[in-house]
Parts: C-alpha cells; sequence; structure tokens
C-alpha cells in the first residue's frame, strides 16, 4: 500500500522544488540577468505560498544566482568579470582537488562515460550544447571522488560561470582549443595520472580565465577608442 505524503512532508520539500525549477531556468538562459522574481508571482505559478517560494529565492540568493535590489526585490544576478574570475580561481581549488581524488578510484565505465561526452561534443555544432557538454564532462570528471557535497559545490561554481562565460567563450574560440585539452585530461585518466590531470585542469581553467580577462580588456578599449 503507498504511503501518502503528508502535507507537511510536501510543504517542505516545496522550496527544493521551486528552487531547482528556478535555478535551471537561471542558468539555461530562460530568467535573463536583471529579470525580477516576484514573489507573489511565483507563489500563484506554483500553486503554493509565498513561504516555500521565499527560502526557495534565499537559497538561490546563496547560491549568487539571485540578488535583492531596493525597491524591486529579487533579482537574477548578474556578474562582473572580477567576480567571474574569483569564481574560477575557487573552480581551480575545487575541480583540482576532487581530482587528485577521483583518478585513482576511475573504473573503465568512467573512462568510457567521459569518452562518450567528449564524442557528442564533437559531432555538436550548437554552441549551447557545447556549454552542456563541458558542463557534463567536468561533473563526470570529478564524480569519482565519492564525495557528495564537493561534487555539488564544484557542480554550483562550473554552472555559475559557464551561464556567462562559455558561449562567449565558444564564440570567441571555437570547439577546437578545449577539446584539445579535455582530449589531454581523459587521456591523462587513461594512464591513471592524478597529478597530470589535476596540472591540465588547472591550465584549462585558467586558460579559460585569461581569455575572458582578454576579451573584456579588448572590448573595453574598443569601446574606448570608438
Amino acid at each position: 500500500m503507498a504511503t501518502q505524503t503528508s502535507p507537511a512532508k510536501a510543504e517542505r520539500g516545496l522550496p527544493q522544488i521551486i528552487r531547482d525549477q528556478l535555478r535551471d531556468e537561471i542558468l539555461n538562459g530562460s530568467l535573463a540577468s536583471g529579470t525580477q522574481l516576484r514573489q507573489d508571482a511565483l507563489a500563484e505559478r506554483f500553486n503554493t505560498s509565498r513561504l516555500p517560494v521565499r527560502e526557495a529565492l534565499r537559497q538561490l540568493e546563496s547560491e549568487g544566482l539571485i540578488t535583492y535590489q531596493r525597491n524591486r526585490g529579487a533579482v537574477v544576478a548578474g556578474m562582473d568579470v572580477t567576480q567571474l574570475c574569483e569564481m574560477m580561481d575557487i573552480r581551480i581549488a575545487l575541480e583540482c582537488h576532487a581530482a587528485k581524488i577521483a583518478v585513482p578510484n576511475m573504473v573503465q565505465r568512467d573512462i568510457a562515460q567521459l569518452q562518450e561526452i567528449l564524442d557528442l561534443y564533437n559531432a555538436s555544432e550548437s554552441v549551447a550544447e557545447w556549454a552542456e557538454y563541458n558542463r557534463r564532462f567536468h561533473l563526470a570528471l570529478c564524480a569519482p571522488s565519492n564525495n557528495t557535497k564537493l561534487r555539488r559545490l564544484i557542480e554550483e561554481f562550473c554552472l555559475n560561470t559557464d551561464r556567462y562565460t562559455h558561449e562567449m567563450m565558444s564564440l570567441a574560440t571555437g570547439k577546437d582549443a578545449p577539446q584539445h585539452d579535455h582530449f589531454e585530461i581523459l587521456e591523462a585518466c587513461k594512464q591513471r595520472d592524478a597529478a597530470r590531470v589535476a596540472a591540465l585542469l588547472e591550465r584549462h581553467i585558467q586558460e579559460t580565465k585569461n581569455n575572458l580577462l582578454a576579451t573584456d580588456r579588448l572590448k573595453r578599449e574598443g569601446v574606448a577608442q570608438a
């Protein structure tokens, strides 16, 4: 006989349901930076009270996905280059640490999954899909660390930075350069060389950071000269 979820338990689960849905919409661009998130409208949309909406927004704020503005309330957050670079520094620390733990634990199934993701990446002509395959690759790389909390932190920082940078970087550099890095990382995984994987991963993320800084500098110089 199926157990029915009590109203109290259902209510406790609503903040997570709302948070996850809004997070997906923010990360895939459906909710653009600056979009106002009105609690009453969200409560009506999710057919609930404002309490779970308020809790979901609080969690999204802690992830850096929304911010509160005077006279506007909750809005989808934007990021400047300085903030993005700070997050990439955190990504380097988290992902390289996870890689050092993960690589010795990898089995053939993990290697096959990484290879499959890169093959799909190679076959795709969609910039949006490149961003998704990049995200999948980085998460699959750290999954064998068998540390759920660490993986969750990496997922949040990977997704947060990719939301702002990957499409711009992909349009500027194409997929060949990042894919070359990815295949180098995969080869080091096959050799179970954790130190090399971590070093390649740090270089890979640092190169993205450098490209971001260069793009921003050239953009500002172009504006100044106009």
